[in-house]
């Protein structure tokens, strides 16, 4: 028996293509299977549907870049150096963990991404300490009903065979320390390990490391660079020829000290950056807020009221996102083919024009009303159903 979901009489912001005023989306077994104007005629009996009227209709946000397993300690770092992050959250707290705690720690944080309209989360995750905690991080993600790239992060080979066989709504990546705080020849044995696999591998980068990563031919779309915060222009021209995917946490390298945000230099060269929380000790658990500081920063150094149009950046968070966890051709935007991840978002329905710029420019996640991963509603009317 199929499984409907009709999104009715919304203003549907697609992504691929101009908006869509007063347009239905219907969802089939998880896949989008038509958007357009009157669609009540194609849906099955037992369809279940949700009345958009008013609402803003986007494919659900992506983070690229996030330690889900840190969820507890939101609030722990305020005023916390990189010194410190290291001691007391990879060192003390991370060493305590059980598998048990694993499993909560990740489940707080993938609740907390869903309530802020995140459907897709790609997890650094320190957690995986063990086959146990690794299986308390998988079952967590699968309880949320997120949708979620486990990387694991401690290099177990056998643990990390599991990951990969992966299929459906949780799946597997490397996360590895790469060649700017490893070894080199290990990074280039572990990237080689993960492609083996068909895996992408995450590693964090300052920048210094790209031209040696082209010169080696490691570039690739099955790579992805977190921060890149010293990147030339030239580096990142490499980078965007390559495919290789590129993320920044602008808000969390800002009051951590990693420098200036890569986000221009990197778009500048056609790198199309992708968006991540990174931790929550110091940082709110949405993308809100790095889309707006993109935007602020971006307007100071242009001089421009315009400049960059707010809208440009709601693909860093949507397409551009799911570009850079592997997930480009399943989500990220609102067409036929794609799955059924979709924010229903209020606090724009007076609007007559185009809306992607407000989404930006406006919206908390207090404007998250309803939320679909793979065409199930995670969220109704502003409460989690899961």
């Amino acid at each position: 028996m199929q499984r409907q979901v009709l999104v009715q009489h919304a203003h549907v912001v697609p992504g691929s293509g101009p908006e869509l005023p007063g347009t239905d989306v219907l969802c089939t077994d998880g896949v989008i299977t038509a958007v357009g104007a009157g669609l009540a005629a194609r849906a099955a009996p037992g369809c279940e549907v949700i009345d958009a009227t008013g609402l803003t209709v986007t494919a659900g946000f992506v983070d690229a870049h996030r330690h889900v397993w840190q969820a507890p300690l939101r609030g722990a770092g305020a005023d916390m150096p990189m010194s410190r992050y290291f001691t007391e959250i990879l060192g003390a707290a991370l060493s305590s963990l059980s598998a048990a705690d694993a499993g909560r720690a990740t489940r707080l944080g993938a609740d907390a991404a869903l309530n802020a309209g995140i459907t897709t989360v790609f997890d650094y995750s320190n957690a995986t300490l063990s086959p146990a905690h690794t299986d308390a991080v998988v079952d967590a993600f699968a309880g949320s009903g997120i949708r979620a790239v486990v990387g694991h992060g401690r290099f177990d080979a056998d643990d990390v065979r599991r990951l990969a066989v992966r299929t459906g709504r949780v799946t597997g990546a490397l996360a590895v320390l790469g060649p700017e705080y490893g070894d080199w020849d290990e990074t280039v044995a572990q990237l080689a390990f993960g492609r083996d696999l068909g895996m992408m591998v995450s590693a964090h980068v300052g920048g210094a490391c790209v031209r040696r990563l082209h010169d080696a031919g490691l570039l690739g779309p099955d790579l992805q660079l977190v921060h890149l915060n010293a990147v030339t222009p030239e580096d990142a021209k490499l980078l965007a020829a390559s495919g290789t995917a590129v993320v920044v946490t602008p808000t969390v390298e800002a009051v951590m000290g990693h420098g200036a945000s890569a986000y221009e230099r990197l778009a500048d060269a056609g790198a199309r950056p992708a968006f991540g929380v990174d931790v929550v000790i110091n940082n709110p658990p949405d993308l809100f807020e790095p889309l707006r500081d993109t935007l602020r920063t971006m307007r100071l150094r242009s001089g421009s009221a315009s400049a960059p149009a707010a809208a440009d950046l709601l693909r860093a968070a949507t397409l551009d996102g799911a570009r850079a966890v592997g997930l480009a051709d399943v989500i990220g935007t609102v067409e036929v083919g794609k799955r059924a991840d979709l924010l229903l978002l209020h606090g724009l329905g007076h609007l007559r024009g185009d809306r992607a710029g407000a989404v930006v420019s406006c919206l908390t996640a207090l404007d998250v009303r309803t939320v679909l991963v793979d065409g199930h509603v995670v969220k109704r009317d502003g409460r989690l159903t899961t």
